[in-house]
């Protein structure tokens, strides 16, 4: 077996079902399309793998892992789903609307199963019931969830009345129409700027400072989390207050975070991907979604950081504390 079947991520495909692979002497294979330029961090491949075994499927043993991603940038995607159509891997797996499209336009057979940020307004599929074609998977419904934010700065922030976004723009516009719609309805400013690379991070967090802003919203998408450290760092530099993705975000030194748990998304879609491996098809397996009537329970966090961090103190200033 070739040393790069087991790299990384993803495979299974209702015509190669996993009998099928077996009986040609080989082990079905998953291939990971991962739109940021470094690979997916904890814990999301640990968590896939654990989604897998508890599926069945051991790394190494009875499946193989290729991953993709996109060292170039975004426009390196379609090459690395070439790639992937190339090695005849079993399915495909994708994280974030623009992978799952690229994909998508790569091959109409090969299954792909994608945790997306909005799964249906991104026309990946018809519906969660019944997706059709060759694609199915987990949706954040990050739209929502980042609308549901700005209440969460309001409610720890006092007098709150403007707030930067910063926006990944392949995710197209769905996160920021809801936004500014829940804006309007808080009576907050909301400034937004894309982020397209990690050298836009550092314009983007001075023009929030330079335009007055009082916080940071950081909306859904994989570029975005693969950049939370150097998010991070500058937030706390410039005293500006942000909410995130997902609570490992505050355990890396974030304030707070509202978001979907990140470990049960990948594991939900291993076990999805194993369906399909073992023979279901894509278009009959049901997606799956986040949503608000979970907060507080496995699939949903709010995570606050120490109150002594250095966003906090500003805040803590203005009130008199």
């Amino acid at each position: 077996m070739r040393r790069r079947e087991f790299i990384s991520l993803l495979g299974g495909a209702a015509a190669w079902p996993l009998v099928a692979r077996a009986q040609r002497g080989g082990i079905p294979t998953i291939g990971l399309l991962w739109p940021a330029d470094a690979p997916p961090v904890f814990p999301r491949m640990e968590s896939f793998r654990q989604g897998l075994r508890a599926s069945g499927l051991v790394e190494g043993q009875n499946v193989a892992l290729e991953l993709r991603y996109a060292q170039r940038g975004p426009q390196q995607l379609p090459e690395l789903a070439a790639e992937l159509v190339r090695l005849k891997v079993d399915a495909i797996f994708t994280g974030g609307d623009l992978a799952a499209r690229v994909a998508q336009q790569a091959t109409g057979t090969i299954p792909i199963v994608t945790i997306s940020d909005d799964i249906i307004g991104a026309g990946l599929i018809a519906s969660l019931s019944r997706p059709g074609g060759n694609i199915t998977g987990v949706t954040i419904l990050a739209p929502e969830l980042s609308a549901k934010r700005l209440e969460v700065l309001r409610d720890i922030i006092p007098g709150l009345s403007r707030v930067t976004a910063l926006h990944d723009p392949t995710n197209g516009t769905s996160q920021v129409t809801m936004a500014e719609s829940a804006a309007r309805a808080l009576n907050v400013k909301l400034q937004v700027v894309d982020i397209k690379s990690r050298d836009d991070v550092a314009r983007a967090i001075r023009a929030a400072r330079d335009t007055q802003a009082q916080a940071l919203n950081v909306f859904f998408s994989p570029l975005l989390s693969s950049l939370h450290r150097e998010i991070i760092t500058l937030a706390a530099e410039y005293g500006l207050p942000a909410i995130y993705q997902w609570k490992e975000h505050v355990e890396a030194g974030g304030l707070v975070s509202y978001g979907p748990n990140l470990a049960a998304m990948w594991r939900q879609s291993a076990v999805i991907t194993a369906k399909i491996l073992k023979g279901a098809k894509p278009a009959d397996v049901a997606g799956r979604a986040t949503d608000e009537a979970r907060v507080g329970g496995e699939l949903q966090d709010c995570e606050i950081s120490r109150p002594d961090h250095p966003a906090i103190r500003p805040l803590a200033r203005r009130r008199g504390d």
